[in-house]
């Protein structure tokens, strides 16, 4: 017996008929952006039990798979729920989201959730405009034997981070106002009998907000999952000193840092400081990149002109001498302002690095004298092209998804001619 479809309005809600397995899919018609789809499995409080309810991109299941993340496509995504095992889990009821890396709702064409309940499907499309960039479509809850599904349509402004504190989970660097609260609160007398103990938040960090736009845009290229080991070299003459005080190279760094968390297999990120001298500073993951650049660098301390040559030869001498590794490729990263002398030594430096598993990705900041770095796409004498070079006016102004398109736009490429020319091993 076939069922008709059942259209939601908002909030308005309906039993869904009882079957083994349900199926809930988000997708849209046409968007600024990808969508970026959540579950957020919730207690009768409203929050996540612990971060194992999250279910994202980059956590496909709760632990007892009563909600699996099956597919994931740039308009399109789709959640099973196991029914059974659902009604053994510790929640109350599972919420289905999205956020837009781009844009707003107000832009996006036919979107819908869909559930599909044996033959019975329940469907709920946005039909009013919203310029926020987060929504809450629908949410899926318990009801006496069965589960019933209501229409929510409430959006959020600012992406995934106020949408996630909405459900007890705990961004990075939000915490200082739940310690400040429990401190003005008076101490509760003991609760009889005493509460399960309360589970740790979930920390989801800017690098792992980050890291999702590198995955897209990697999506977006068609590219494969890349492995490497990523450095970054910042420039640190007089010349940078304004970009450093107002917090534009912590901010560069917290960028690439995620191309390192995605990319490496320990998520490390190596960083260089260079001037007249270098500096080879600590390596660096995403659990500890808050003021990194200020823990690690004191402002003023390297000064002068720009000297690339003997950092770049620190470089290369880590990764080929220190550490060598012919499996994996080795990505660079260098910002430099400009002041780019000593053509004869860089060049020399990035020919012979061409038979290396090293590229160079230069980038320009502002509009300067970049010397050679301007010619790396003719320069003669290399096995192969290993090197890119891009200028931006700002880097505080341009967004994510293209400081990514450019980083990523001749990296992938270089691998695999490397890989053909025997630079990085093959693939087995």
């Amino acid at each position: 017996m076939t069922h008709p479809t059942v259209i939601l309005n908002i909030g308005q809600n309906t039993s869904l008929h009882e079957s083994a397995q349900m199926q809930i899919t988000i997708q849209c018609a046409s968007a600024p952006s990808a969508l970026d789809v959540s579950c957020f499995m919730v207690n009768e409080s409203g929050n996540v039990p612990s971060d194992d309810y999250f279910v994202f991109y980059n956590q496909a299941a709760d632990p007892q798979r009563s909600v699996i993340l099956q597919q994931i496509e740039n308009l399109k995504c789709s959640f099973v729920i196991d029914t059974a095992k659902l009604r053994q889990a510790s929640v109350e009821k599972c919420v289905f989201t999205a956020t837009l890396e781009g844009g707003t709702f107000a832009q996006v064409q036919k979107c819908q959730a869909i559930v599909q309940a044996g033959s019975q499907q329940v469907t709920y499309e946005i039909t009013q405009a919203t310029q926020e960039t987060a929504l809450i479509f629908i949410e899926i809850y318990k009801y006496r034997d069965n589960f019933k599904v209501r229409a929510i349509g409430r959006g959020f402004f600012g992406g995934l981070q106020p949408l996630a504190e909405s459900f007890g989970v705990k961004v990075e660097g939000s915490a200082a106002v739940e310690v400040a609260a429990a401190a003005a609160s008076p101490a509760p007398a003991p609760p009889t009998p005493a509460p399960s103990p309360k589970p740790a938040p979930l920390n989801l960090s800017k690098i792992d907000l980050l890291k999702r736009k590198v995955t897209l845009t990697l999506e977006k290229k068609m590219i494969e999952p890349i492995k490497a080991r990523v450095a970054v070299v910042f420039d640190a003459s007089g010349s940078m000193y304004s970009l450093y005080r107002k917090g534009i190279v912590q901010e560069a760094f917290e960028r690439i840092l995620a191309l390192a968390a995605l990319f490496d297999d320990n998520g490390e990120l190596d960083v260089w400081f260079f001037a007249a001298d270098y500096l080879r500073a600590p390596s660096v993951t995403a659990r500890d990149f808050e003021n990194y650049i200020a823990r690690t660098y004191t402002l003023g301390s390297k000064g002068g002109t720009n000297n690339e040559p003997p950092v770049m030869e620190d470089v290369i001498r880590k990764y080929t001498v220190e550490e060598p590794d012919v499996s994996i490729p080795t990505y660079i990263i260098f910002f430099s302002d400009g002041g780019v002398s000593q053509k004869g030594k860089i060049s020399r430096l990035i020919t012979e690095s061409s038979h290396k598993n090293l590229f160079w990705q230069f980038v320009g900041l502002g509009q300067a004298n970049y010397g050679v770095l301007q010619k790396l796409d003719e320069m003669p004498g290399r096995y192969i092209d290993n090197a890119n070079f891009f200028a931006l006016d700002d880097i505080s102004k341009i967004s994510d998804e293209e400081l990514y398109d450019r980083l990523l736009s001749e990296f992938p490429a270089w691998i695999k001619e490397a890989r053909s020319k025997g630079i990085l091993a093959q693939i087995v």
